[in-house]
């Protein structure tokens, strides 16, 4: 596997670059390589998705931290990596629908032949109309056992929310909004010379053909303030890693009294100490004395419903393993627990007084080689082995 490079390296940024520069380098990077424009290359593809993933760190400023003092160990993305068929429309705090949606002038792809060649016109977007707010994308690490069980979450965040000075119109009082100049009023602006030109959203006004003449003092012209809030988080049973919860309208606010986005939290789930999992089904390791093992008797095998006892019969070897059905994870979509694998693992016996070694001894003077079939067995393979390198060798 290739090594990683560096982030900052990737978008082409100082480690010292503001969040503005990191989300600026990343547009152009994204406009660039973006599939759409370059449909079947692969390479540009690749350098998308890099961009991406390197976008989705830097842009997050515990993440970034955490790669500052690390490097890539420090945001490990877990089984699998970076998950590059996620939708990348709304993650973070960068709203990438007017990039994607606009590569070629609409629809994230070609529109008419006469938008493709500088026919036509798109209709402006109305810049004082209520805009939703963006999606919002959040990691959570949660322990195995809140997994098991389910649990209740408070999520103490900072979030977008309208500006209570502009009302989200990012326009100081008393200003208006004056005709774009960089488009002329248009929205549009067209790129490329002679007969191929492409129309595509004016980068200055973003299609609204206007731009504030006075921004708001508080909010600096977005229309929006980071506010401090505290979301109540249900997780469900049967989460795993890589579960996306949706919390409706807990996203960032919206613009001129728009609805607010959703926001949704990746899970990721801690291992556990006392279990393996596979999906639904899960494995469990039980120390089980020899003698219990040989003569038979009882093991006690944890469950997520709690214990359940297990009967040994008589002679059972190491490593055996027992299949308790519908006592693994719980489901998540209501279905069908999955089943739960106990193993049974020899513990020898330790701290011997002077009398337990004594019968032990005995013991082991009664024994013979009937009594261990399975080192009957091993004996006969070894021996095999060798017989074959006698002849190999003449």
């Amino acid at each position: 596997m290739a090594e990683k490079r560096d982030y900052y390296e990737v978008l082409g940024v100082e480690k010292s670059a503001t969040a503005d520069q990191i989300k600026s380098a990343y547009r152009k990077l994204a406009m660039k390589y973006h599939p759409d424009r370059n449909p079947g290359d692969e390479s540009a593809k690749t350098k998308f998705q890099e961009a991406s993933e390197a976008y989705e760190v830097l842009s997050n400023p515990e993440k970034r931290q955490r790669y500052d003092q690390y490097g890539h160990q420090g945001v490990n993305f877990g089984p699998g990596g970076f998950d590059f068929g996620r939708d990348f429309s709304g993650f973070q705090d960068v709203d990438l629908s007017d990039l994607f949606g606009n590569l070629f002038g609409g629809g994230g792809g070609f529109g008419s032949f006469g938008d493709l060649f500088g026919g036509g016109r798109r209709r402006q977007a109305d810049p004082n109309a209520p805009e939703r707010g963006r999606d919002m994308t959040m990691e959570l690490e949660i322990d195995f056992d809140e997994a098991v069980f389910g649990s209740e979450r408070s999520l103490d965040l900072s979030l977008p929310e309208q500006c209570d000075e502009c009302g989200g119109t990012g326009a100081a009082k008393g200003s208006k909004r004056a005709k774009c100049h960089t488009c002329g009023g248009r929205g549009q602006v067209v790129r490329g010379n002679g007969f191929f030109q492409v129309r595509q959203t004016c980068p200055t006004c973003g299609g609204a053909g206007t731009v504030i003449e006075k921004p708001c003092p508080k909010c600096g012209g977005s229309g929006q303030m980071r506010v401090k809030r505290t979301i109540s988080l249900r997780i469900p049973k049967g989460v795993d890693t890589g579960s996306r919860l949706r919390l409706a309208g807990k996203g960032a606010g919206g613009l001129r009294g728009g609805e607010p986005g959703d926001l949704y939290v990746l899970l990721r789930v801690r291992d556990s100490d006392v279990f393996l999992r596979d999906g639904l089904d899960l494995a469990v390791d039980v120390p089980v004395s020899p003698v219990d093992a040989a003569v038979g008797g009882s093991m006690d095998v944890p469950t997520p419903e709690g214990m359940a006892s297990i009967k040994l019969p008589a002679g059972t070897p190491n490593g055996k393993l027992f299949r308790l059905r519908g006592k693994g994870m719980p489901s998540l979509r209501g279905g069908a627990s999955g089943d739960l694998v106990a193993r049974v693992t020899f513990e020898v016996p330790q701290r011997l007084t002077a009398k337990q070694r004594g019968l032990l001894d005995d013991l082991a003077k009664i024994l013979d080689e009937t009594n261990f079939p399975e080192r009957q067995a091993f004996a006969q393979r070894v021996k095999t082995f060798f017989a074959h390198k006698e002849k190999l060798n003449g």
